[in-house]
């Protein structure tokens, strides 16, 4: 008897093994399979394992076999297994998080009628008595059938009677949700290919001039397309489907139905038109020589220094070999300038994977991936867990990015940790690339765990941009501020319009207006579900809270004292597009965050609109700041500085300092003569003057000592859980339990447990505790193992079963 480990997309603490029927000899490792778990639900699984090791339970027999080869490789089977284990999840977690939702089947609930119970309704309720006539007509109904007979949402107790009433009978079935996509191909009939009959017909058609001017468009598209669809031939001759229909009635035209291709791809053409410069030159060689020896090398090269073309050359020499490449970009609207520029050196070869891509196009990409078609793939962080065939480099740009890092739900991964883990599996290189690399990494190159590679100069021989700080506290003195304008910065701004050249501001926060502050007694209307002020929207007059979603009608009198002294607070990006616009009336402005880049495109427009010169200024979060490249952009303001210096967090000046810099670095890339305002409060904090000197070794060396006096990475591993509960004193009980089960395990690296900052989001309580461990492979098993254990002892108490615990490792 053979038996199959099946991973389940459920948080399940392990595997379940189910018997392998003799029909399903040919079952292949990485299958899908059909399972029944508990009584009646149906799932597709993957099959991770089979062997003839009989469980201590008695299995249940797999249900069907759904793939006849297998959708992921052992490779992305060990790689799951070591995501589990490193951050504490569960492999139907990673699976979940892998898995395009058009592959992860589970079932849907059939109601059929059960025809023994008759014709008898009259014992029935009004609305039971509709589902079950309509159930002795139909014989099943889906739930949401059942909800529109009722029209109303809760049809679940209604269903439940019925059960009992032996009225109805439940079933599960399992859906293939993914669907070809199809076109309608119009082709001309084989009667009419040569010149003279197609001249005869033309002479027969005197009479119907739509269906002449129909299939003149016909033979148009035919020359300049070579292929002909029916949406696109309708839409060029505006005639109709009947009218098509008439030339398909009379045998001229036929249509025929085709399966496309959502994601078209062609063969790599590789055409690399530009030349490294000397630096360039050595910077790559530099890499290759480390890669000799090393698995992982650090590209440090300044802001528009070129990296991008090293990276073209080194995924160039992995094409030559047959391998695929992976180059992550820890935003999606990253991709939008990138994309264009590999197309032009790799041809249509490459693949694009993220969030925005819909189901059946993600299934297509993955299944291009599975099978080599697909060399290059570019995508976000999630592109990391496709199922390469044979993988041989992995890039990550801008290495450094904090969105590389999974927050919810789990797999809580950091993209660059699992990279190099999964780059291992393949014995590929990985190439990490930044300006302003993270203290980790920089840290591990200066160990020699990583290659180094500098490259300290701009391309083209292109100055750095100078940086100037501009004191707020003095013009607020002088009365020369304009709104949240300095007069330095609006003259700037004024000069660089006059020379024909773009804008880019910076303000690390959307909205309007932060909080609404009540003058009179101080009150700020908060959210409902969660312990945080409410950030103004102007353009939907509405409160947004940022943590939950929900939004609030603006408030016009305070909840507190009643007077009607609400003014909005601060700034964000939707306050300084107003101002702008007051300003400076003659410019074109425009403003990228969240709000205005929901759409699949929009971002793509947005940087089209700015690379045509159609933008004067652009005000934008930090998606302004993350590897864009627009030769126009002479001026770069960051509006405050302060805002950015004052988290309580442990790395808040390594992120502040990344972040000034790689926003200034949009400036001046092209012809240099590039000019950064930053304007701050307090101008004598160090990482303003590590900023102005673009000295990113200073703001290292400062960090680095000060992490290793207080424990903090690189030196040690940073575990955070988070306890959560909708009863405070429940969530505040089970962390000091589970805090002092860990005490003697931990010691004094134990810190916490306390509220965090935002005590309580979507009506859950939180509470949080850090646990520090040395760097010491060993140690970490075990205390996370020990972790494990005390949560599951924890939740086997009646009153914290319902306490939600989240480790989140390397997650601070």
């Amino acid at each position: 008897m053979k038996y199959a480990d099946v991973i389940l997309p459920l948080a399940l603490p392990k595997n379940y093994t189910y018997a392998v029927p003799e029909n399903m000899s040919t079952l292949k490792v990485g299958s899908r399979v059909a399972v029944q778990l508990g009584k009646q639900k149906k799932y597709a699984g993957i099959v991770k394992a089979i062997h003839e090791q009989a469980p201590l339970y008695k299995t249940k027999p797999l249900l069907d076999m759904l793939d006849a080869e297998p959708i992921v490789y052992p490779t992305q089977l060990a790689f799951w297994t070591w995501v589990a284990a490193y951050y504490m999840c569960t492999e139907g977690e990673v699976l979940n998080a892998a898995l395009p939702a058009h592959l992860k089947l589970s079932s849907e609930t059939l109601l059929l009628f059960n025809d023994a119970f008759g014709d008898d309704f009259t014992s029935l309720s009004d609305d039971e008595y509709l589902i079950a006539e309509a159930l002795l007509i139909r014989k099943e109904l889906r739930i949401e059938e059942v909800q529109m007979i009722l029209d109303k949402s809760e049809v679940y107790s209604v269903i439940k009677t019925l059960i009992e009433k032996k009225v109805l009978l439940v079933y599960e079935e399992l859906k293939e949700v993914y669907r070809e996509k199809q076109e309608n191909y119009v082709q001309l009939h084989a009667d009419y290919q040569e010149e003279e009959q197609l001249a005869a017909l033309f002479n027969d058609m005197g009479r119907a001039p739509k269906q002449m001017e129909l299939l003149l468009a016909y033979l148009h598209l035919l020359k300049t397309q070579g292929v002909v669809l029916q949406k696109e031939l309708l839409k060029k001759s505006g005639a109709t489907t009947a009218q098509l229909k008439g030339l398909v009635d009379k045998n001229i035209l036929w249509v025929e139905k085709r399966t496309v291709d959502r994601i078209p791809t062609g063969k790599v053409d590789t055409q690399i038109d530009f030349d490294l410069s000397p630096a360039q030159e050595t910077a790559l060689a530099e890499v290759q020589t480390h890669f000799k020896d090393k698995q992982v090398t650090l590209l440090h090269g300044v802001t528009s220094s070129g990296k991008t073309q090293v990276y073209v050359k080194m995924m160039e020499a992995c094409l030559a070999t047959g391998k695929q490449v992976l180059y992550l970009l820890p935003e999606i609207g990253l991709t939008t300038q990138i994309i264009r520029r590999l197309q032009k050196h790799f041809g249509a070869s490459i693949g694009i994977y993220h969030s925005r891509f819909n189901n059946n196009e993600r299934v297509e990409i993955w299944n291009k991936v599975k099978t080599g078609e697909l060399q290059i793939i570019l995508g976000a962080r999630s592109s990391l867990l496709l199922p390469f065939r044979d993988l041989g480099l992995i890039i990550l740009d801008e290495e450094h990015d904090a969105s590389y890092k999974q927050q919810d739900p789990a797999p809580r991964y950091h993209a660059r940790d699992a990279a190099i883990y999964y780059a291992g599996l393949f014995k590929a290189k990985v190439l990490l690339g930044s300006a302003t690399p993270s203290l980790e990494s920089y840290f591990n190159a200066q160990q020699g765990k990583y290659g180094l590679v500098e490259l300290n100069e701009r391309y083209g021989g292109v100055e750095m941009p100078a940086i100037e700080i501009v004191d707020i506290k003095k013009e607020m003195a002088e009365k020369t501020m304009d709104g949240h304008f300095t007069s330095a910065l609006k003259v700037a701004i004024t000069q660089s319009m006059a020379e024909g050249k773009q804008v880019i501001l910076f303000q690390n926060r959307r909205g309007y207006a932060p909080f609404l502050l009540c003058t009179t007694c101080g009150w700020i209307p908060h959210c409902k579900q969660c312990d945080v002020s409410l950030t103004y929207h102007k353009n939907q007059d509405k409160l947004h809270c940022h943590y939950c979603g929900t939004r609030y009608p603006y408030v016009h009198t305070c909840a507190a004292c009643g007077s009607q002294t609400i003014e909005p607070k601060s700034f964000g990006t939707e306050k300084i597009e107003d101002d702008l616009q007051v300003a400076f009336p003659e410019a074109r402005i425009a403003r990228m965050d969240v709000d205005t880049v929901r759409n699949k495109d929009s971002h793509n427009k947005l940087i089209q609109l700015l690379e045509d010169r159609s933008i004067d200024i652009l005000v934008g979060t930090q998606m302004v700041v993350k590897g864009l490249d627009f030769e126009n952009v002479n001026l770069v303001g960051i509006l405050s500085a302060d805002n950015l210096l004052g988290f309580p967090d442990f790395r808040v000046n390594e992120r502040a300092f990344q972040m000034m810099e790689q926003v200034s670095g949009r400036a001046g890339r092209k012809n240099g003569l590039g000019k950064v305002l930053i304007q701050a409060s307090n101008t004598r904090h160090p990482v303003l003057h590590y900023v102005m000197a673009h000295d990113y070794k200073a703001m290292f060396e400062a960090e680095i000592a000060e992490r290793q006096v207080f424990g903090y990475p690189p030196f040690f591993r940073l575990l955070k859980l988070t306890i959560r509960h909708k009863n405070q004193q429940t969530a505040e009980q089970a962390a000091q339990i589970l805090a002092s089960w860990l005490q003697p395990h931990i010691g004094a690296q134990l810190v916490g447990p306390a509220a965090p900052l935002v005590a309580r989001v979507r009506n859950n309580y939180l509470q949080e505790m850090l646990i520090k461990l040395p760097r010491e492979a060993r140690l970490i098993t075990h205390i996370k193992r020990v972790l494990q254990e005390f949560i599951i002892q924890l939740k086997t108490e009646k009153r914290f079963r319902s306490v939600v615990i989240i480790p989140d490792v390397d997650g601070v």
